[in-house]
């Protein structure tokens, strides 16, 4: 197999991959708390980790995807650096829609299922709920404490950061320039400021709570992604995903758990994604500037645009989203469309042969660029070198793409052009002679007249359906 270089945020370097196993590469995704929508500053991610899966089975490997779905402990102080503070997100929301928390999660779980159907994201292998895994993070704190990584307070029982010498080194952080209003100690029994909760039982009125050998409570954030990857991948596997808001807290309290239960990492390779911005600002639901999926159709994008837009940026550089840069994506997404449409025509009605030399060579190109850290914006700028070739037949440039588009993800296979079916009458008269003269040229198998005619009705705005010894002309919707 073709070696694979990632960009290790637990090393700082881009190394060799080496997958534990051969056969099936594991990954895990830290996925979303599932309180709110999810906006397309989300969807970059995951957009960027369905490419990671999907270049991984291209390049040989299985894979085995597993993403988590918080539906409880996440609460609100957790990413902005102050730890165990702040409302339960579930119950945040709950009360703004007056629904159960029960229900919220369902609303939302649901709602990033269709956003990941519209961005053709393939659904992780295993997509597993916390509170379906309350069990699994029971018994880990309870190897955790065992171990000697734990005490409690009266808040509920927290992991020892003091235990675990190298928790400071993924984030590199200097715990010493650690001030209050950064990393606030709001219980006072903690050691450091920065110990971490693992199950929370000051807090009764928590409408989510379970027995546990700590007091009726609920786990903390961290626990439920240490606890559901080492259970379906098992307490070593390949691939940790998430974005770069993670590294600080969320996945340096994992690094800490794993090496507090197991005394070693979790994931050999953690990949980090930078954010997509929206004209040069963070989209946050908190500054009104988060967009859906769901809004870009109302607004006549195809969601696929939104894809090949992220898809045209390296998951470490990040995008700043515009409505013009989504404009221009799709303008070069449904051009690529119609190329292909045009050579699944030529195809139909051509023998012709993909020489394997040819087709090979460009594989290997594609292939080396996602093999490079994920490059899929260069993947996608040999797409169009290949469509540009003059010097290889349609049969290969369709071959090539049907294959690209196994990582690319935008339905090449399911596209035609949109058309509107019209009579005679209806048709003008031009469009009809060059079609009557190109039904001639055709029957002649003067392919290049034939071709030639077929352009100049194109841009007349129709399209030929040729169809057994006849051809249907359709006008081609204004959608293209």
């Amino acid at each position: 197999m073709m070696d694979i270089y990632l960009s290790n945020t637990l090393t700082g370097k881009k190394e060799k991959f080496k997958p534990i196993n051969k056969k099936e590469v594991g990954i895990y995704s830290c996925g979303p708390t599932v309180y709110w929508n999810q906006h397309i500053g989300h969807m970059y991610a995951y957009v960027q980790w369905d490419c990671l899966v999907r270049s991984l089975n291209y390049l040989g490997y299985k894979t085995k995807w597993v993403m988590n779905l918080t539906d409880v402990g996440h609460l609100t102080g957790d990413n902005e650096g102050n730890a165990d503070t702040g409302e339960d997100k579930m119950e945040k929301g709950a009360k703004r829609e007056g629904l159960s928390v029960w229900e919220i999660a369902d609303k939302y779980i649901l709602q990033f299922k269709e956003s990941l159907r519209a961005l053709n994201i393939k659904e992780p292998d295993i997509l597993s709920r916390a509170t379906k895994h309350i069990e699994e993070q029971i018994d880990l704190i309870k190897k955790i404490e065992n171990n000697g990584f734990a005490y409690k307070t009266k808040t509920g029982l927290v992991f020892d950061t003091a235990k675990f010498p190298k928790y400071a080194k993924f984030a590199h952080l200097n715990l010493k320039d650690q001030k209050a209003g950064s990393r606030v100690e709001v219980d006072l029994e903690k050691k450091k400021p920065w110990d971490f909760l693992l199950w929370i039982t000051n807090q009764p009125n928590h409408i989510m709570k379970w027995s546990s050998p700590w007091g009726v409570g609920f786990p903390g954030w961290h626990i439920e992604c240490t606890a559901m990857s080492t259970k379906y991948l098992g307490q070593t596997f390949d691939i940790h995903t998430g974005g770069k808001e993670h590294i600080a807290v969320h996945h340096t309290n994992e690094i800490a758990q794993a090496f507090g239960a197991f005394n070693h990492q979790s994931a050999n390779y953690w990949l980090h994604n930078e954010w997509l911005s929206f004209n040069g600002k963070k989209i946050s639901k908190s500054l009104g500037n988060s967009i859906l999926v769901s809004d870009l159709k109302n607004k006549g994008f195809d969601p696929l645009s939104l894809r090949y837009l992220i898809m045209t940026s390296h998951y470490k550089t990040g995008l700043n989203f515009t409505w013009e840069s989504l404009k221009g994506a799709q303008t070069a997404y449904f051009k690529l469309k119609e190329i292909f449409v045009n050579l699944k025509n030529e195809v139909s009605r051509e023998v012709s042969r993909v020489p394997l030399d040819t087709f090979n060579k460009y594989k290997k190109e594609f292939a080396q660029a996602l093999a490079d850290d994920l490059n899929v914006a260069k993947a996608i700028g040999l797409l169009w070198q290949v469509v540009k070739l003059k010097d290889i037949n349609a049969k290969t440039k369709y071959e090539l793409l049907l294959d690209f588009d196994k990582v690319l993800g935008l339905r090449l296979s399911e596209t035609d052009l949109p058309t509107i079916e019209l009579t005679n009458e209806e048709i003008p008269t031009k469009v009809l002679e060059l079609k009557k003269e190109r039904d001639t040229a055709r029957k002649e198998k003067n392919w290049q007249k034939s071709d030639e005619l077929r352009e100049q009705i194109k841009k007349e705005g129709y399209i030929l359906e040729d169809k057994n010894n006849e051809s249907v002309l359709k006008k081609i919707s204004s959608s293209i």
